[in-house]
């Protein structure tokens, strides 16, 4: 519908959902996690729509650009009503990835910015790394995450990959860094 506009999503979002959006001609902008962190870059980039894993949709379009679930509800009875598709036809144009869920890490306060710090400092010279919240690990094959909490004494893990095999030693080489951190951190 709207060329060239910008779509914001978050660090735990899938890859698919950067590949739609350039696939229908916009441009997407990965970006922190957290309510009130979207809705300002939504605001900042006068982008069109912006989302969260969570569920948190911010239409800008034709609406005030804030997290409304019955207008988001609203906005997908109009997108069906106006296709020959079903929801399932519509989700499986999508590419298929495996991925885990997200997984938390008791971790304490003090500590955790430090041992993301270090995991970075571990994947920076080998990887492609994401720092915009956290460390995002990215390859060929998908791509790993590792952020510390905004709300909690706890560290955030999520993997993503093309299959099973890659999703499962795209989490193993992570967590062992995380381990490896926090010991060296003394936890």
């Amino acid at each position: 519908r709207n060329p060239n506009a910008k779509i914001i999503f978050e660090v735990k979002c899938s890859r698919a959902l950067a590949e739609d959006i350039k696939a229908h001609g916009g441009i997407p902008i990965m970006w922190k996690t957290g309510h009130s962190i979207i809705e300002a870059k939504l605001e900042e980039e006068k982008a069109l729509l912006a989302g969260e894993m969570s569920g948190h949709l911010y239409f800008a379009d034709n609406y005030y650009g804030f997290d409304d679930a019955i207008y988001a509800s609203m906005r997908l009875a109009e997108l069906l009503s106006e296709s020959e598709m079903t929801i399932s036809d519509m989700l499986s144009t999508l590419p298929q990835y495996s991925s885990s869920p997200e997984i938390r890490m008791d971790c304490p306060d003090e500590v955790k910015f430090k041992v993301v710090e270090r995991v970075h400092n571990e994947f920076k010279g080998k990887y492609k790394v994401v720092n915009i919240d956290g460390v995002r690990v990215e390859l060929d094959e998908g791509w790993g995450l590792l952020r510390a909490s905004n709300t909690q004494p706890a560290l955030v893990l999520r993997f993503e990959a093309v299959d099973e095999d890659s999703l499962n030693r795209i989490r193993s080489e992570m967590e062992e860094a995380v381990e490896k951190a926090m010991k060296e951190l003394g936890f």
